[in-house]
């Protein structure tokens, strides 16, 4: 089986470029103001804090020190005893991968995640805090960009209140198919719910970000807005494994396998921990090196040190090594331990 999953992956990535697609994207919620070009104050939702910034994706919360995976956005529309009547929209053409209908069960309250297999990655969407999921929402069916999925709301094991009503959005990829393995591993004394669709395992882009991007023409897709990145931290790994993240985003690649045995892996990660590029490496150039064995080759110190809420690196005895972040997407993604 290894065999030929590395036949096609050196197929996949040695096809010649081919013009990007422009991508359709439906923004999930009826307000407007983005597609407007107004500011974030008419559509992000704020936390308690009432700081319109504490509802973006990235470390916008507690000063700086929480990090938030995607976009909160605010109700537009209301009934008469102030609950949101919002339509939720799939924001591109995909498929239903999960629905949490359960609202104790998670931070997310009842949640759908839709994933794009049109789309090159074949990135996933996430759509939270939701008063009610529509009935012909299920697993396995498929959606159009602009179907009505859900209704928002406010739900979530959490307390969020009535009149911070939101729904939150991501945009990202899916770290490993063996979440369940890392995640008993770790012991954390509660049943893991929601399989590999717990939000442990979804590592989220900036949204805004993309959008804007995408908004201005300076890209069409997702592969071109990952290949602008710019990396923060660069790690190799010594393994001859093949993680079924850089099967399932072949994309990723920097160039083709290998011939023969796979040595390991150099990866740039972004100033989240993202691993959105992936070098592989011939035995001959891991020679000597021990397997499994992880290095930080480079840094970028100003990006590392200016993020407070992700911890990419630490310094131990005068070296680099992975910080707490960094070493729980290389545990999941290569089932380093």
């Amino acid at each position: 089986m290894r065999r030929y999953i590395f036949i096609i992956l050196v197929l996949l990535a040695s096809l010649p470029a081919v013009q990007a697609a422009r991508i359709n994207f439906v923004w999930p919620t009826p307000n407007k103001a983005w597609e407007q070009g107004r500011n974030i104050e008419s559509f992000i939702q704020p936390t308690v804090s009432g700081d319109p910034e504490s509802g973006l994706f990235g470390c916008a919360r507690s000063g700086g020190a929480q990090f938030h995976e995607g976009l909160d956005l605010k109700s537009v529309q209301r009934d008469r005893r102030g609950e949101p009547t919002d339509p939720i929209f799939a924001a591109m053409d995909g498929v239903v991968r999960y629905v949490a209908l359960v609202a104790g069960e998670s931070n997310y309250g009842r949640y759908i995640v839709l994933e794009h297999p049109g789309l090159t990655p074949a990135v996933y969407t996430l759509y939270a805090h939701l008063g009610r999921v529509e009935s012909g929402i299920r697993p396995g069916g498929t959606v159009k960009a602009g179907q009505v999925i859900a209704l928002m709301g406010h739900s979530s094991s959490g307390n969020i209140p009535l009149n911070r009503a939101h729904l939150h959005f991501e945009i990202g990829l899916r770290a490993t198919d063996n979440f369940d393995q890392w995640y008993q591993g770790k012991k954390f004394g509660n049943r893991n719910d929601h399989g590999i669709w717990n939000g442990m395992n979804l590592m989220g882009l900036d949204p805004l970000d993309f959008l804007r991007q995408w908004r201005a023409g300076r890209i069409e897709d997702f592969q071109q807005y990952l290949d602008r990145l710019r990396p923060v931290v660069r790690v190799r790994v010594v393994t001859t494994r093949v993680p079924d993240f850089i099967q399932r985003y072949p994309t990723l690649l920097q160039k083709p396998l290998p011939a023969g045995l796979i040595g390991g892996w150099e990866v740039a990660c972004n100033s989240t921990g993202l691993p959105y590029a992936w070098t592989p490496l011939s035995t001959g150039e891991v020679a000597g090196r021990k397997p499994g064995s992880v290095e930080i080759l480079s840094t970028d110190a100003n990006a590392v040190r200016s993020s407070r809420c992700k911890s990419l690196v630490r310094v131990r005895r005068g070296a680099n090594e992975p910080g707490e972040d960094l070493e729980t997407m290389l545990q999941q993604v290569f089932g380093v331990r």
